[in-house]
């Protein structure tokens, strides 16, 4: 929950009091669906997952356990109405107005925004490109209003091996300088950071740009390997805090037992390049054994 909240959704528990542990109702939408419009519209209205991306909320959605960088840093859901037009076998199209990024409709922060997507598959059906312009509004400083510009590809090797890759441009206007080197700084707003501004600028745009890379070679029905390679730069830290580009790395092994067990060890080493950016600014690298295990029913 503390990566998840959105301002005005229960958000006063980490926002007011920084507790530990939350809730957070991320997903509360209804589909409504058209068929004769196109080849049909799907129509969904409410609080949804910000529609770019590889990862998902959901863990049985993912490839594996843990989610990238470029996953924590990116918006993560909006409010409002998105539309999902097929107009044929290889495109897609969605347009949507919300409210900004994780926000509530009754903020301060809330003002319209729109997204525009498009989603094209070969005929092969071998690759798939996926753009979107999501969140767009006028860029101001706000609780995550993220102009973010965002593209997935995915390919098949074979029936057996792919690979999924993403790439996206963020960034904000009028970021307050919490660099330490200004007259009468600007506080940031409440749960969103400030940026590492140049001497002398009071507020400045902070932009970061990322991409990640899904390799998956499948074993069997039963277990697939994936290996995960990506690079962030947060050029003015507000996104993690840290002025400084990282790296990451992680390889994972899925399987499944019977139809119902999924188990997914991974290891994973991160590195932060310009300063420290790990255990509270004390180290450039992290090291990580993990596992989760799904039970589906």
């Amino acid at each position: 929950y503390r990566y998840f909240t959105g301002k005005g959704y229960f958000s006063q528990q980490l926002l007011l009091f920084d507790r530990q542990y939350g809730a957070d109702l991320p997903i509360e939408y209804v589909d409504l669906y058209f068929p004769h419009v196109a080849q049909g519209m799907n129509v969904r209205i409410g609080r949804f997952i910000s529609v770019p991306g590889i990862e998902a909320q959901l863990a049985p959605n993912n490839y594996i356990f843990s989610h990238s960088i470029l996953y924590f840093v990116d918006p993560f859901t909006d409010t409002g109405a998105i539309a999902t037009i097929k107009l044929s076998d290889q495109w897609l199209v969605q347009a949507g107005i919300t409210d900004g990024h994780d926000v509530a409709p009754w903020t301060n922060d809330a003002q319209p925004s729109g997204t525009l997507c498009a989603n094209y598959t070969t005929r092969s059906v071998n690759d798939n490109l996926y753009a979107c312009a999501n969140g767009i509004n006028d860029g101001g400083y706000g609780f995550d209003n993220l102009q973010q510009f965002d593209i997935t590809w995915y390919h098949r090797f074979s029936k057996k091996v792919h690979m999924a890759t993403e790439s996206w441009y963020m960034y904000q206007h009028r970021v307050p300088n919490i660099a330490g080197r200004v007259t009468n700084p600007i506080p940031p707003e409440l749960g969103s950071d400030g940026a590492w501004c140049r001497a002398g600028e009071l507020r400045c745009t902070a932009g970061e740009y990322a991409i990640v890379n899904y390799f998956e070679k499948e074993f069997s029905t039963k277990l697939f390997l994936s290996f995960r390679s990506e690079v962030v730069n947060d050029r003015r830290g507000q996104r993690t805090g840290y002025a400084t580009k990282y790296s990451e790395n992680t390889l994972s092994l899925t399987k499944w037992i019977g139809s119902t067990v999924q188990i997914r060890p991974e290891l994973r080493f991160e590195h932060a390049y310009d300063q420290p950016a790990y255990d509270g600014g004390r180290t450039h690298t992290q090291f990580t054994a993990a596992s989760d295990l799904i039970f589906h029913f």
